[in-house]
């Protein structure tokens, strides 16, 4: 997380249920899922689509990453959000999925600004 610092403000919350997770997203946030049904990423992708979009681009618009239970989100959730992504279509522990996740927001930041850290 420390590395994500120059990039963005993070803030890392764990809910008891997706009641509570719906509850906890700001006003106005672009909710991605991360749930395995979702679309495969690869971190350009992740870089582009999401952290490049034009709307996010200068501190506007607040993202929200849910990680998904093991069964993934409910329907809820899914309508909720704006896009719904996967990192493979294994079933990943909650951490550990928080930990590739903050592994591909900081190689997506630096793939935008064009450091080498993505090589």
């Amino acid at each position: 997380m420390r590395r994500l610092r120059p990039y963005c403000h993070l803030a890392v919350e764990e809910v008891k249920d997706e009641a509570a997770l719906l509850k906890a997203v700001p006003d106005g946030a672009l909710v991605v899922a991360l749930d395995q049904t979702g679309d495969i990423v690869t971190s350009e992708d992740l870089a582009a689509r999401l952290l490049g979009r034009e709307e996010l681009h200068g501190g506007g618009r607040a993202i929200a990453f849910a990680i998904g239970g093991a069964d993934g989100h409910t329907d809820a959730v899914r309508r909720r959000a704006g896009r719904t992504i996967a990192f493979g279509r294994i079933t990943m522990a909650h951490r550990l999925v928080r930990v590739v996740l903050l592994e591909q927001l900081y190689r997506a930041f630096t793939i935008l600004r064009g450091h080498p850290y993505h090589h």
